[in-house]
C-alpha cells in the first residue's frame, strides 16, 4: 500500500533538483519505485488538436527519448476517459486489446495499460502510461487513487517550477496567456478569467510571439514546448 505521506514526501524530493531533464527522468524514476510498474513514459498533453507528444520512457532497459510519438488521444476512448475525467485508468485483457488500436505503440506480450493524467488544478498538462507490471501486481482501486494523487502533484510541482524558471523571457502575464492557448482557451476566455479586455490579451499574445521569434500562436505554443516552459 502507497501512503499519501509517503508519495508527497517523495514528490518534495524533485525540489532539489536543479536540471530540468534531470527532473523528468526523476518523475519516472520515482513513479517505477512507488508503484508495481515496470515501465513508464511521459507524455505532454495539449487539449489544441488534441495531441498527447512523447517526451520520455524509462524501463529496465533504460530512459529512451520518445518524441517521435504524437497521437491525436480521439482515436483512444480510453485516454479520453482519463482526460476527461482526470482520474488514473487501468484495463487489461480483452478490454486492452478493444482499447487500443494497431497505432497505439506496445511491445508483443503487452495485455494491460495503466495510465496516469497529470494535472494542474483542472488542467490535464500530460500522462504517464505503464504497460508492463510486476509479477502478481493486482491494480485495484486504491492504487488507482494513489497513482491519481501522484498526477496531480507532479502536475503541481511542473508548473511551479517551469513558472520560476522561465518566466524571465516572457512576463509572468504573456507567460499565463500562451499557457491558456496552450490548454484551449479563446480570447473571451481569457479576458473573461484574468479580468482583462481582448485587445490586451491580443497585446500579451504578440508580445510573446516576438520575444519568442515565433510566425504565429501556434509556432509559439510550439516552441514553448519544445523549450518545456509548458
Amino acid at each position: 500500500m502507497t501512503a499519501t505521506y509517503t508519495i508527497e514526501e517523495q514528490v518534495r524530493k524533485l525540489d532539489a533538483i536543479t536540471n530540468h531533464e534531470e527532473k523528468l527522468y526523476k518523475i519516472l524514476e520515482l513513479y517505477l519505485e512507488l508503484f508495481p510498474t515496470q515501465d513508464a513514459s511521459l507524455y505532454r498533453y495539449s487539449p489544441i488538436g488534441y495531441f498527447g507528444e512523447g517526451i520520455i520512457s524509462l524501463s529496465a532497459k533504460g530512459l529512451r527519448h520518445i518524441r517521435e510519438k504524437r497521437d491525436d488521444i480521439r482515436g483512444y476512448s480510453f485516454l479520453q476517459d482519463v482526460i476527461r475525467e482526470r482520474k488514473a485508468k487501468y484495463c487489461s485483457g480483452i478490454e486492452f486489446f478493444k482499447q487500443t488500436s494497431s497505432n497505439y505503440p506496445h511491445s508483443s506480450n503487452a495485455h494491460a495499460v495503466l495510465v496516469s493524467p497529470i494535472c494542474y488544478g483542472s488542467v490535464v498538462i500530460g500522462f504517464i502510461s505503464s504497460k508492463e507490471f510486476h509479477t502478481g501486481a493486482i491494480i485495484d482501486d486504491e492504487i488507482l487513487a494513489s497513482v491519481t494523487l501522484y498526477g496531480k502533484l507532479v502536475g503541481k510541482f511542473i508548473e511551479d517550477y517551469q513558472r520560476v524558471e522561465n518566466s524571465l523571457q516572457l512576463s509572468k502575464r504573456e507567460l499565463e496567456v500562451m499557457k491558456k492557448i496552450a490548454w484551449g482557451e479563446s480570447t473571451k476566455e481569457m479576458a473573461d478569467s484574468m479580468n482583462i479586455s481582448e485587445l490586451t490579451v491580443k497585446q500579451y499574445v504578440k508580445s510573446a510571439i516576438q520575444k519568442l521569434g515565433a510566425n504565429n500562436r501556434s509556432h509559439a505554443v510550439g516552441e514553448l514546448y519544445r523549450q518545456g516552459i509548458i
